[in-house]
């Protein structure tokens, strides 16, 4: 019996995805469509008679006619037109029964595709509970094809539609006659085919959207999610980095016990352990993080944070869907701009990717506490104020007003300013499936561990080469770094950053640094002599009373005005890669964040000096 080649496509919040779940389970796979960023999710699954399924869950989209480019994709795979994509044998379009008036209008446009269409009619139970009483085979009459009910968040929930298609396919549907208005014959439809007893649920929705959405209610419960959110993201996921961050230690010292020293143990230990150590320790920011964005979007609050915020987030020319990613992006810029998924308008969406590493993320943490503690006085302001917290805030609130105004200045070309204009959904409010919640997080450890991972072990084994060779000659004084390929990297770097007040040990700190920033502080007591196998808590407190013999207060704050923009850790350069799978993105966001450091600490430096 040959494969069945389904497409899954319906409206966004029709359940599609919680169907796709139920089918395939964990027979998925995950990529991105040939020259293009969107998400291509795929599965394979067996019905009852033996019949093969290869099911593929397209995005979701409101019509037809395109305005995105999930849109555009759905389109062309649908109709058999999408480069390098088979032509799908049926259609199985997903509406949600309790919202039938938005999602119909999309199932009438299925018509004109001119291939085999099932009906979904998902979250019937939903419908039910509410005293929504739906005629299915005078629907199915009415819409001219197959029409089954389903519940993709139970176990059972898909036997209907499992049936059907142990079956033959259904006919073409015919297309509607020109001059259709889809609108009335929606309004049509669920005048003879459904009826409303009890909406109970719509005022229970009401009255929560009323404190959910309420101008000052709503953004104070906002405020609250959200520090729970940036708690779990920096603290509670700490315990977990230690963790693997130690077990990855551990890993690096049983295998350099097994190997003899030499140029093997340190590439292996020192390269590719590290390197790869130095990824998974960001997994359990990415899994909190990816938890908590999947928790908000199922439960249908998502869309109602970012209407809260789509004022304030409209001074820089964006919308309110923008504020999640840039709030994660605090943690880490790599989750912040894989959370841009949830963005559909595209030119929203690559500006966010390229302002998101202006957050402070927690790696920029250790340099920042490094150089507040051993340069900036230890006082009060006011009585009250630390004056070393106050430097410290002044610099996220930097990070914070440059990202605004780099927004504002990409759409200052901008012809079509509708384009920011936040347009979207408000979903029924519902429970969290755990099921899709834990294949959801499978689907971004995995794309993380090995979209990111290797790209980002790759170049760490190319950091590791440039600091290790060549070896120091026998008997030569100072450290080994000052003898490799880095150290003379650096003093080849110090005309051009000497204008900055940066000696060229700081030149070499930047080299390691790009695989990221903390390690900086690991590299500058390296430099120092301090040893490379210094604790890092420890090479931070000898620093602290070193640095201030060795640079001016000026240079500090230079190099504090450099990390406030520094160009970013090869993670976030490889992310960028990879969700937007151009390279002149990449040398884009490299190269105004390396404009605007430079300029910051060039100005920070000889303001500095004159005063």
């Amino acid at each position: 019996m040959t494969t069945l080649n389904i497409a899954l496509v319906g409206n966004p919040n029709c359940g599609k995805t919680a169907l796709f779940n139920l089918l395939t389970g964990s027979r998925q796979k995950v990529a991105n469509y040939a020259g293009a960023t969107v998400e291509r999710k795929e599965g394979w699954f067996t019905t009852a008679g033996g019949r093969r399924v290869r099911l593929l869950d397209l995005p979701g989209a409101y019509s037809l006619n395109a305005t995105s480019p999930d849109e555009a994709v759905t389109r062309d795979v649908c109709a058999g037109t999408y480069r390098g994509e088979t032509a799908p044998d049926l259609l199985v379009c997903v509406a949600d029964a309790t919202n039938l008036r938005l999602h119909l209008r999309f199932v009438l446009e299925m018509r004109a595709i001119g291939r085999p269409v099932l009906l979904a009619l998902n979250m019937i139970d939903a419908a039910r509970r509410n005293g929504m009483e739906i005629d299915l085979p005078r629907l199915q009459a009415e819409l001219g094809m197959p029409v089954v009910a389903t519940v993709g968040v139970r176990r059972n929930g898909a036997c209907d539609l499992l049936a059907e298609l142990d079956g033959p396919l259904p006919p073409v549907p015919a297309p509607l006659p020109p001059g259709t208005d889809l609108h009335a014959m929606v309004r049509g439809i669920l005048a003879d085919c459904v009826t409303h007893a009890s909406p109970l649920s719509d005022r229970i929705e009401e009255r929560l959207d009323r404190w959910v959405l309420h101008p000052v209610w709503g953004p104070l419960l906002l405020v609250v999610l959200l520090f729970f959110m940036f708690q779990a993201v920096f603290a509670w996921a700490q315990p977990l980095m230690d963790g693997i961050d130690a077990g990855m230690g551990m890993l690096g010292q049983a295998v350099g016990q097994m190997l003899p020293p030499g140029v093997i143990r340190s590439l292996i230990v020192d390269g590719i352990i590290a390197g790869a150590g130095s990824v998974v320790t960001f997994l359990p920011q990415i899994l909190i993080l990816f938890l908590w964005i999947l928790v908000l979007e199922e439960s249908g609050y998502l869309p109602r944070a970012a209407f809260l915020l789509d004022r304030f987030m409209s001074v820089a020319g964006l919308s309110g869907r923008s504020f999640i990613p840039l709030l994660s992006s605090f943690a880490c810029a790599v989750p912040g701009i894989m959370a841009t998924r949830t963005i559909q308008n595209p030119r929203d969406r690559l500006i966010t990717i390229l302002i998101a590493p202006l957050m402070t993320c927690s790696a920029r943490l250790p340099v920042y506490t490094l150089l507040i503690g051993a340069f900036i006085p230890h006082r009060s302001i006011a009585g009250f104020l630390n004056l070393q917290g106050l430097v410290l805030f002044v610099l996220y609130a930097i990070g914070i007003g440059s990202a605004l105004l780099v927004a504002r200045v990409l759409r200052w070309r901008d012809t079509d300013r509708q384009e920011a204009t936040l347009l979207m959904e408000l979903p029924a409010y519902r429970l969290p499936n755990p099921r899709d919640l834990a294949l959801g997080l499978w689907e971004r450890a995995r794309i993380f561990l090995v979209r990111v991972g290797t790209t980002i072990v790759s170049l760490t084994v190319l950091l590791w080469g440039l600091s290790s060779f060549p070896p120091p000659p026998a008997g030569a004084p100072g450290p080994a770094i000052d003898w490799s390929l880095a150290g003379r990297i650096g003093h080849l770097m110090l005309p051009v950053f000497a204008p900055l007040g940066f000696n060229w040990q700081i030149c070499v700190a930047l080299i390691p640094g790009l695989a990221a920033r903390e390690v900086a502080v690991g590299a500058l007591a390296t430099v120092y002599s301090l040893g490379s196998g210094t604790d890092t808590d420890q090479a931070a407190s000898q620093l602290g009373q070193m640095l201030p013999t060795h640079w001016s207060l000026a240079t500090a704050l230079s190099l504090l005005a450099w990390y406030v923009y520094a160009p970013q850790c090869v993670a976030t350069l490889a992310v960028i890669r990879r969700e937007t799978l151009s390279w002149s993105v990449v040398g884009l966001a490299a190269g105004y964040l390396f404009a605007l450091a430079y300029a910051a600490a060039f100005l920070t430096y000889h303001i500095a000096l004159m005063f």
